[in-house]
C-alpha cells in the first residue's frame, strides 16, 4: 500500500506497526505554522483506508513531542490566528480541529511515545492517543489559559474523560506543567521509561497488539470507543453483531486452531 506524501513528518513501517515521527524540531514540533496538521490527518485516513496497519505510534524528533500552537504567530496575529472572530473560528475548524476528529476515527490502537514536552495542543495531541508511554524527559501542560486562550482543539473534552473532571479542571485552570512522574500518578501516562527505552517499549507494546487477529482488533477498538457513549443494552446488541462477524472470519478459526495446538 502506497504511503501518503508527508511534508513535516516521516512514516516508518515495520510489520503491522506504523510510526509517525514529527520532524519540525526547529519549532519544537509546533502543530500550527507547519505541515504537521495535514500530515497527521493524512496518516490517520491512510491507516483506515487499508488493512495492512494494526497499530499507529506517534512521536517527535528532537527535544519535544509537540509545543502545540506557534506562539510567535499568536503574537503577530498571523498564520492560523489571523482574522476577526468568524475567520479565526473557521481557521480552527479547518485547521487544528481536524486532528481530534481524524484520530478519533482511527480504527487501530494509537500509542503516543512522548519523548519530551507536550504542551498546549501538543498535550492534547498526546491525550488523543489510546495509550501514552512517556520518557523521563516528558512534560505535560494544558497551558492555554496562560496565554489568555481556551483549549480550542478539544482539550477540555479530552482530559476530563482521561483523568476525571476535578484533576482535569485543576490542570487546565492552573496552566501548570507537570513532569512525567506526576503524569503517571494522574493516569495521563501509562508508563514512564528512560529516553533510550521509549521507542523500544512503544514498539514492544505495538507489536503485541499487532500480533492479534487484525479484523477483530479493529472491531474491539470500535467497541471500546462506542462503549463510552452507549447504554448497556444497546451496546450488548452491537457486541452480538460484531461477535457474529468475528465467528465468520477465517482469522478466528486460525486463532482457535493455534490455541488447540498448544
Amino acid at each position: 500500500m502506497d504511503t501518503p506524501a508527508l511534508t513535516d513528518a516521516t512514516l516508518a513501517i515495520d510489520g503491522g506497526v506504523a510510526t509517525l515521527t514529527f520532524e519540525r524540531h526547529d519549532v519544537r514540533n509546533a502543530l500550527t505554522g507547519t505541515g504537521l496538521i495535514d500530515d497527521i490527518v493524512a496518516v490517520a485516513q491512510w491507516v483506515n483506508a487499508g488493512e495492512a496497519i494494526s497499530v499507529l505510534v506517534l512521536t517527535g524528533a528532537g527535544s519535544a513531542f509537540s509545543a502545540g500552537g506557534n506562539v510567535k504567530d499568536m503574537a503577530e496575529r498571523g498564520g492560523d490566528f489571523a482574522g476577526e472572530v468568524a475567520e479565526c473560528a473557521d481557521r480552527y475548524r479547518r485547521g487544528i480541529q481536524r486532528i481530534p476528529l481524524a484520530l478519533q476515527e482511527v480504527e487501530v490502537p494509537v500509542i503516543a511515545a512522548v519523548n519530551g514536552p507536550a504542551i498546549g495542543a501538543g498535550c492534547d495531541l498526546a491525550n488523543m492517543a489510546d495509550i501514552r508511554i512517556a520518557s523521563t524527559r516528558a512534560k505535560f501542560g494544558e497551558t492555554f489559559l496562560n496565554l489568555g486562550i481556551i483549549p480550542g482543539d478539544g482539550g477540555a473534552w479530552l482530559m476530563q474523560r482521561l483523568i476525571g473532571y476535578q484533576r482535569a479542571f485543576e490542570l487546565t485552570l492552573s496552566g501548570r506543567i507537570i513532569d512525567a512522574a506526576e503524569a503517571l500518578q494522574y493516569g495521563i501516562a501509562m508508563e514512564v521509561v528512560e529516553p533510550d527505552r521509549l521507542l523500544p517499549r512503544a514498539h514492544e507494546l505495538a507489536a503485541r497488539f499487532a500480533a492479534q487477529p487484525p479484523k477483530a482488533l479493529r472491531l474491539t477498538k470500535r467497541l471500546m470507543k462506542m462503549a463510552q457513549r452507549m447504554e448497556l443494552k444497546d451496546f450488548l446488541d452491537l457486541c452480538a453483531v460484531f461477535q457474529g462477524m468475528c465467528h465468520n472470519e477465517a482469522e478466528h478459526l486460525d486463532a482457535v486452531r493455534r490455541f488447540l495446538d498448544k
